[in-house]
């Protein structure tokens, strides 16, 4: 096991947001102990970001540990706000590669990022809270490759 995707919803549920920051450092120690390296995340707001910002600060224990985004599109944040701009700007910057699916926003580009989460990853965590969601998307195509799903929205 070498690699591990990250998907979740854009909005952490009021009742979670003092508790997911650690459960996510958790599960990226508890991935690191499996033997994963590469953290692959899609670079949306919420779930994305809070994860990515633990594996950076993972990676100054962790030398070894890789941040690698898979994005949609190279405008994604165009209606975000001045300080979600600038936190996706670092998160970027931190970044040992970034994939873009596509150069514009199109129908099928976050379905394709979805996609190559499910792929890239050994293992998903996912933190799920609902049926109809990109996250759920990318959780039912992870386990249609019979990877192994961790959802932190159930361990809160």
């Amino acid at each position: 096991m070498e690699s591990c995707s990250f998907t979740g919803h854009r909005e952490i549920e009021s009742r979670h947001r003092e508790t997911i920051g650690p459960l996510v450092v958790r599960a990226i120690e508890y991935a690191y102990n499996k033997g994963c390296r590469r953290f692959y995340l899609g670079g949306a707001l919420g779930f994305d970001t809070i994860a990515a910002q633990k594996v950076i600060l993972f990676r100054m224990t962790h030398p070894d540990a890789e941040l690698h985004l898979i994005l949609p599109c190279k405008d994604q944040e165009k209606n975000w706000s001045y300080s979600q701009r600038e936190m996706y700007g670092y998160i970027l910057g931190q970044a040992d590669t970034v994939t873009y699916v596509s150069d514009a926003y199109t129908d099928g580009c976050m379905r394709e990022r979805n996609r190559l989460l499910a792929e890239r990853g050994d293992i998903m965590i996912a933190y799920l809270g609902r049926p109809r969601s990109g996250a759920a998307q990318t959780v039912r195509m992870a386990r249609e490759l019979g990877k192994t799903v961790y959802n932190l929205f159930d361990k809160q």
